[in-house]
């Protein structure tokens, strides 16, 4: 009676095993490599990376207004206003902070109204006007909200310093500067790490009570 058990060829499974074997230990050693890896090393591993996946997103025209200044021009779609403001057009006033839209650093007026600049795509402000801190003065004139700031030292480091006074602007535009405690409500949204709120809303309300334009 025939064997119908077929043979086993113990050279082949052993050289399966061992090529198996092989591939996991490289593997192994790869990440165990990129674990100890020096920070720098994996950085720029990573940048690569991005300008890869930046490199597959087509860049769309936009128009908009900022600071009075007409633009044309040209970015990806999943550019921020405040990455546009800062690497493109070189109005570095707007800081980034947290890049998350909890800080208020990055604050800045869309027609008006004041929105955190991180938050939003540039695409979606083609034809609007922006104003940034930069947009304020009238030339060597500052505006009375800046004015106020440096009387009242609503500052110290300064970081936050152009989202603050962005936002105070707004405030007494939208109506929200009637109290100190509508002041501090309405400008919960700007922290400042230096803890400089007293200053700040002195500032506010000197500007408010003084009836100035804003």
């Amino acid at each position: 009676m025939a064997d119908d058990n077929p043979e086993i060829n113990l050279s082949e499974a052993g050289g399966s095993h061992n090529e198996a074997r092989r591939t996991f230990l490289k593997q192994s050693s790869l990440l165990t490599a990129m674990t100890f890896a020096p920070g720098p090393i994996v950085q720029a591993a990573a940048a690569q990376f991005d300008e890869k996946v930046a490199a597959a997103f087509e860049k769309v025209p936009l128009k908009l207004e900022v600071n009075g200044v007409k633009h044309k021009l040209s970015v990806e779609p999943r550019t921020t206003l405040l990455d546009l403001l800062r690497e493109q057009l070189h109005l570095t006033g707007t800081k980034k902070g947290c890049d998350y839209g909890q800080c208020g650093a990055c604050t800045v007026h869309v027609d008006g109204n004041r929105i955190n600049s991180c938050l939003t795509l540039a695409v979606m402000q083609e034809g609007r006007k922006i104003t940034t801190i930069e947009g304020l003065a009238n030339g060597d004139n500052l505006h009375p909200m800046q004015e106020a700031f440096l009387k009242h030292d609503g500052f110290q480091c300064g970081y936050c310093t152009p989202g603050q006074i962005m936002s105070a602007v707004a405030c007494i535009r939208e109506g929200h500067a009637n109290s100190e405690g509508e002041i501090r409500e309405f400008m919960s949204g700007n922290i400042c790490r230096c803890g400089a709120y007293s200053n700040i809303v002195a500032a506010i309300q000197e500007v408010k009570n003084g009836g100035q334009k804003v």
